[in-house]
């Protein structure tokens, strides 16, 4: 999501509309001092309980033969998250088919070291296709919460629906995880997807809601090294929602730019000033290393998030990599967008993409996209309404309609592969997006330009953000006064666009059966509660041999 602050070359003019933005340089010193940042990422109750399996447990990546199990011991007081210390523990897991474990199907052991900051993983095999286990954890007498996994499907399996939870952008500062507990809440689904930005590196009061710090984070400062990147990782993971939903399915994640620093490309990001912050080389290489230490995720190619898994005959889900590759975002508004030398994917990952989806033989093919794919132009805005979506966007305020963070800015990538789609005639593909802290529901047209002449590609489900602000807050509006007013002009210029809502926060609840996949909205009371209610909003959905979507007037 590209609306936060960048570092400005010294001749460069500085806006007055973005106050989150660097007013001097920072120096690295800010992890000089650990021991209040290390304290915060542990619940109080660390300093005499130990081992303790403080950071919950978590399972990830389902297979029809086993999963990803996940936790994080701390053996002694000292050996908080970051702090490179604390003895090599021995950590037992067991698998079974009930949560009282009188069937026990698998269990082994690992060892936990300051290496990998007392993070351990167990990559179980052997088990049954379409099912649910039981699992924990155990150190030193002490034994983790009990939790839920399943399997996916067999690759051959003729599977009548699948359900799944979708979330992104989940800003500590910003509010709690009340979407988090809904989705626990269910009970039904067989794995949740997490779009991107699981964690911000902003340093404490950077970017809150509306300015303000509902929760304070750590590390206070802006994570750049190895141990403020495992501290705020850790903070996270010691959120109740968070832990609850871990218990209660497997996650499917990958990484977006707040993952590492904001607007992140191969070479650089947004937030980042080589020199001030260390090289980028080295916070890249930390941010990685943090992210596979405490997430349920396989490394996947070349050690980034992108990887396929699949559904039984009925999906399979291409799940994409969108910052390690990149070309540096392109100014708005300029020719450069159209240049095939720039990428968003990468050749190999593109290619890789074609590949899978001229291969597939399910019935869906889903896509795990951190950035909006459909086109986007902002058209016939007011200037009241422009001014403050522009800002959220990054784009010049005088009303150039592109997002050069999104695959707006990478035109050719995304020209091959919808053309891709068309010429090989790949239907029912849908792509599941975050990022951009609203929810939509669009057709993918071959050309934006003569749509609904031009023919659909694929569809787009984008899902709002858990905390992040959205445009409302940035105007600081009452909730739901800029989307009355703007969605119908975003959707008169964007044919394409079925349905926006610029202002609420929350998740989404994906549904695929045979016939059609279906995306339920749902939104949050108020992300600053932490008992905040949600309810159900809208659904949309795409029929079976369509490549379009439309509504429907009842959840799942």
């Amino acid at each position: 999501m590209t609306s936060r602050k960048r570092s400005l070359p010294a001749t460069e003019g500085r806006t007055s509309f973005s106050p989150r933005r660097r007013t001097v340089v920072k120096a690295a010193a800010a992890t000089a001092v650990l021991g209040g940042p290390l304290a915060a990422s542990l619940p109080a109750r660390a300093a005499d309980q130990a081992p303790a399996f403080l950071h919950g447990v978590a399972s990830g990546d389902p297979l029809p033969d086993g999963v990803l199990l996940w936790t994080r011991v701390t053996p002694t007081p000292d050996a908080a998250p970051g702090s490179g210390v604390g003895p090599d523990t021995e950590v037992s897991w067991v698998v079974a088919r009930d949560k009282a474990f009188t069937s026990i199907v698998a269990k082994g052991s690992v060892t936990a070291t300051a290496a990998s900051d007392h993070t351990v993983k167990a990559d179980v095999r052997g088990l049954a296709p379409a099912t649910d286990y039981w699992f924990r954890f155990s150190a030193g007498g002490t034994d983790s919460p009990v939790a839920r996994t399943r399997t996916a499907p067999a690759a051959d399996a003729n599977v009548p629906g699948l359900r799944f939870g979708v979330v992104t952008c989940a800003n500590w500062e910003a509010g709690y995880f009340a979407a988090y507990r809904h989705l626990a809440a269910r009970g039904d689904l067989d794995a949740w997807l997490h779009l991107g930005d699981y964690i911000y590196e902003y340093k404490s009061g950077e970017y809150a809601a509306r300015g303000t710090v509902v929760r304070p984070h750590a590390p206070a400062n802006e994570i750049l090294t190895l141990a403020d990147y495992r501290i705020r990782h850790a903070k996270y993971k010691t959120d109740p929602d968070l832990q609850a939903l871990h218990l209660k399915a497997p996650v499917i994640a990958i990484w977006d730019d707040h993952e590492f620093a904001d607007n992140a490309w191969s070479g650089g990001a947004v937030n980042h000033t080589d020199g001030a912050e260390g090289t980028w080389t080295a916070r890249k290489a930390a941010a990685k290393q943090a992210y596979f230490e405490w997430m349920p995720v396989r490394p996947a190619i070349e050690g980034t998030t992108y990887r396929r898994l699949r559904f039984g005959k009925l999906a399979d889900l291409s799940l994409l990599d969108l910052r390690s590759f990149r070309s540096q975002q392109a100014s708005a508004g300029s020719g450069s967008v159209d240049d095939p030398n720039r990428t968003l994917t990468g050749r190999a990952q593109l290619d890789w993409l074609k590949a899978g989806l001229t291969a597939s033989d399910t019935r869906w093919r889903l896509v795990g996209n951190s950035v909006m794919i459909a086109p986007f132009v902002i058209g016939s805005l007011t200037v009241d309404l422009l001014a403050p979506l522009a800002r959220m966007l990054d784009l010049p305020q005088g009303g150039i309609g592109v997002n050069t963070d999104q695959w707006d800015g990478y035109t050719h990538d995304r020209r091959e592969l919808l053309g891709h789609l068309r010429s090989n005639g790949i239907g029912n593909t849908v792509f599941l997006t975050g990022d951009i802290h609203m929810s939509w529901a669009n057709d993918v047209p071959v050309d934006a330009g003569t749509y609904p002449l031009s023919p659909s590609a694929a569809t787009e489900f984008v899902i709002t953000s858990v905390t992040s602000d959205n445009l409302d807050d940035i105007v600081k509006v009452p909730e739901g006064t800029v989307s009355a007013v703007a969605a119908p002009l975003i959707e008169a210029a964007n044919r394409h666009v079925h349905w926006v809502d610029t202002d609420r926060h929350g998740y989404g609840v994906l549904d695929i059966t045979a016939d059609r996949a279906q995306m339920d909205y749902y939104v949050l009371s108020d992300r600053t509660d932490p008992n905040a209610t949600s309810k159900w909003v809208r659904s949309y959905r795409t029929r079976s041999g369509t490549q379009r979507v439309e509504r429907t007037y009842d959840p799942v």
